[in-house]
């Protein structure tokens, strides 16, 4: 969630932090600060709450100073305000640090370490800070390992003690930090984009090894204090997949992407027109060797996982169930090694659902998961990883993540029906045939948004708004109801069709928005009787349909027609429906798209 950036090297230490800083703005974050090392070879600090722009101000504010080595960071708040006193980095003593993550026994080390009269911020980072300094005794190194074994929790640490000007220290547990040397000097960072303007080799922390930057080298030491070669990795993007390129919103680019990204996730997994994961060392026993299936996810990823539960089991006849990834935990899953748990992730990173995967592991399941992220923890800790190819997504409302998500578990259903003789090779062409045909179907709707865009003038008048399907159409609108809230600030539910008697429709009443999704065939004459409904009780109702639905012309106030298509399919072109919706509320009610209050892109604490 927080953002993390250190560097030591030859160029200008405040601007390589601030940049920095601004590339991992999407995060999500409410106050920012660096701390450098000036040209007396003292640690300064800069901090502020607000944005990297007013950080930026108060630093060109300043007398310039030579620096050559620092640590900069964005905080979503987790313990304590959004104060200045709170914002990071932390200095106490000897010792200045940064932190993404939470210490869960701050108190207990307050009160062993006798910190109360010393502190003057709320947050657990700066305890870490104060224990730190209690053990340092001029060996960085040692001190840190002693440090480690006193915290319960997650973190992700940048260093630096004020007798060691030129070097940073980098440490992590759960909270992701990836790292660099370069030409231009030794970075560490919680995400790529901070790293991309530099170089396209990197490598991930692991997890309690210790870094150490200094300006001509990125050294690893384990727990023991050997030295560690990293496996390298290599970026498959470019900067201009992290940069606006002409379009006024991340969002509204990544939304214009999703059918390349498709393109990506699906082509290179096509062998003679069927789904093939040899490449990603997936083989079908994996599929046939389970009695159930499990989906774990949060959020968005969890949607798609439910659109996927839809999918498969008609096709497979076997159980499947989507979970919460923070409540997987918690309620003592019936999981055994029979059990296929497939985890869904962005970033690799989501702290509750690797939490649900290493619980998954525990009992013995086999864990495949969905990550878009190369080597990020979720990928590397799985038995099987299907690395989805969106590149870069910046906006913290996600678009192209769910709609590669959701390829990826077309695919794998496909696959896994194959497998397990539920569906000859022939239809699974046809399968296949039909979710490329999604790609078409997805550019054609995106064609339409200046009409999508008239069609949220009626929404952003009322603080609530429903959005109603059945079936596959409920699951899509879920996704939906999440989009509209969380980027407009617009207070959205989704409910089954069928359940509006059984309570719901009382939250109908005079022009209240109501988004009715109705492309499933089978069950096309029952959502019409659910849409007659809300309307007889005077909702606003936009209704999304096929081209070849055959609507009464006072069904609807609005119809927004989706390329005709098999049923299964539909969530692609309505997924964009949707996102244009949200985008446009949140547009035209003066919002930031891209950086929706209280939200951050990647949920690594709990």
């Amino acid at each position: 969630m927080c953002g993390i950036i250190g560097y030591t090297g030859p160029l200008k230490a405040r601007m390589v932090l601030l940049d920095g800083l601004a590339q991992l703005e999407y995060r999500g974050y409410d106050s920012a600060g660096i701390a450098y090392f000036g040209s007396d070879s003292r640690i300064h600090q800069i901090k502020t709450t607000g944005k990297v722009s007013k950080l930026k101000e108060l630093c060109g504010s300043a007398e310039e100073e030579l620096s050559h080595c620092g640590i900069g960071h964005t905080r979503w708040a987790t313990h304590g305000g959004v104060t200045e006193a709170n914002a990071h980095p932390h200095s106490a003593g000897q010792v200045t640090l940064i932190h993404n993550g939470i210490i869960e026994n701050y108190h207990r080390l307050t009160e062993d370490y006798g910190l109360e009269e010393k502190l003057v911020s709320q947050t657990d980072s700066e305890v870490a800070a104060w224990v730190l300094n209690s053990l340092y005794t001029g060996n960085p190194m040692e001190a840190i390992r002693r440090f480690l074994p006193l915290l319960d929790g997650s973190y992700g640490f940048c260093i630096m003690f004020s007798d060691r000007p030129g070097e940073v220290y980098a440490v992590r547990r759960v909270s992701p930090l990836v790292a660099a040397y370069t030409h231009s000097g030794s970075l560490v960072a919680s995400d790529l984009t901070a790293l991309i303007p530099y170089t396209k080799s990197y490598f991930v922390v692991p997890e309690n090894q210790i870094l150490k930057l200094t300006p001509y080298q990125v050294t690893l030491y384990d727990e023991d204090g050997n030295k560690v070669v990293p496996e390298m990795l290599e970026v498959n993007w470019n900067m201009d997949a992290a940069m606006k390129n002409g379009y006024p919103h991340f969002m509204l680019k990544e939304i214009h992407e999703q059918p390349e990204a498709l393109k990506n996730t699906i082509l290179p997994r096509i062998s003679r027109g069927l789904p093939d994961f040899l490449d990603d060392g997936i083989s079908d026993d994996l599929f046939r060797n389970c009695s159930q299936i499990r989906i774990v996810a949060c959020g968005t990823a969890m949607h798609a996982g439910m659109v996927a539960k839809a999918i498969m089991e008609p096709l497979l006849r076997i159980p499947v169930t989507v979970s919460i990834a923070s409540e997987f935990r918690y309620e003592n899953p019936l999981i055994d090694e029979q059990t296929l748990v497939i985890i869904i992730s962005q970033s690799g990173e989501t702290i509750d659902t690797l939490a649900a995967m290493r619980l998954a592991k525990s009992c013995g399941s086999h864990t495949l998961a969905v990550v878009n992220v190369k080597g990020s923890t979720i990928a590397r800790e799985s038995d099987f990883v299907l690395y989805t190819h969106a590149g870069p997504e910046i906006a913290v409302a996600s678009t192209k993540a769910y709609s590669v998500q959701l390829a990826a578990l077309y695919m794998i259903s496909c696959r896994m029906a194959l497998a397990r003789g539920c569906m000859k090779d022939a239809d699974g062409r046809s399968f296949m045939a039909e979710l490329l045909d999604s790609i078409p179907a997805m550019e054609a709707i995106i064609k339409k948004k200046e009409t999508i865009k008239s069609v949220v003038t009626h929404l952003i008048n009322h603080p609530d708004a429903f959005f109603i399907g059945r079936g596959l159409d409920y699951a899509f609108s879920l996704e939906g109801a999440l989009k509209l809230k969380e980027i407009s600030y617009i207070h959205a539910e989704a409910y089954a069709a069928g359940e509006l008697k059984h309570g719901t429709i009382a939250l109908i009443s005079d022009h209240v928005p109501v988004i009715a999704t109705a492309t499933q065939d089978s069950i096309f004459p029952k959502m019409i009787s659910n849409v007659r409904e809300v309307k007889a009780r005077g909702a606003f109702v936009i209704l999304i349909a096929k081209e070849n639905a055959v609507i009464p012309d006072d069904l609807a106030d609005i119809q927004i027609r989706i390329p005709d298509m098999n049923d299964r399919f539909t969530v692609f072109p309505i997924a964009v429906v949707l996102q244009l919706v949200a985008y446009y509320a949140s547009l035209l009610k003066g919002l930031d798209v891209d950086q929706p209050r209280n939200l951050a892109k990647s949920v690594t604490v709990e």
